[in-house]
């Protein structure tokens, strides 16, 4: 008797075919009223299409179970010429406190250290209490102020 497959978790740069499955992420964050917290880019399809682009300095990740995207995380900025990346991460509404954004938040770090950046930067909405938690235990520095868009902004060294 065989048994049933166990689901597997997997981190990919995103190609076109985690397209769909990334919309419908993107598109449960959106129900959950939370876009206004996470919005990198445009959500819609041809725009992430172009993100799968080989060519591109920015980084963009999924990780995914089977056809489901439980996380996205991008590294952007390099395709405009700045040293330091912004770091952004997302989590499926239904998949968090499993652990799956401070595993991207790791990875993203060591991404930008191949990359040969000392340190990344974030934004982030005062009133993200469980994301502000989450970046200062991962070893965000928050600035004194809010930025002009009234967002917090931290950086963390990615030298040892």
């Amino acid at each position: 008797m065989t048994s049933p497959a166990l689901p597997v978790l997997e981190l990919t740069r995103l190609r076109t075919s985690r397209v769909d499955a990334l919309a419908r992420m993107l598109a449960a964050i959106d129900r959950a009223g939370e876009s206004r917290q996470f919005h990198p880019h445009p959500f819609a399809l041809a725009h992430l299409e172009t993100l799968c682009n080989e060519h591109r300095q920015d980084l963009h990740y999924v990780l995914a179970t089977g056809d489901t995207v439980v996380g996205y995380g991008l590294l952007r900025g390099w395709d405009e010429g700045y040293a330091v990346p912004s770091l952004g991460i997302a989590v499926h509404p239904e998949h968090r406190g499993r652990g799956h954004g401070a595993a991207l938040m790791h990875f993203l770090h060591s991404a930008a250290r191949v990359r040969g950046a000392s340190r990344v930067r974030l934004r982030v909405h005062p009133g993200n209490d469980s994301a502000i938690a989450l970046y200062r235990a991962v070893g965000y520095q928050f600035e004194a102020a809010a930025d002009s868009d009234g967002l917090l902004v931290a950086h963390k060294s990615l030298t040892p």
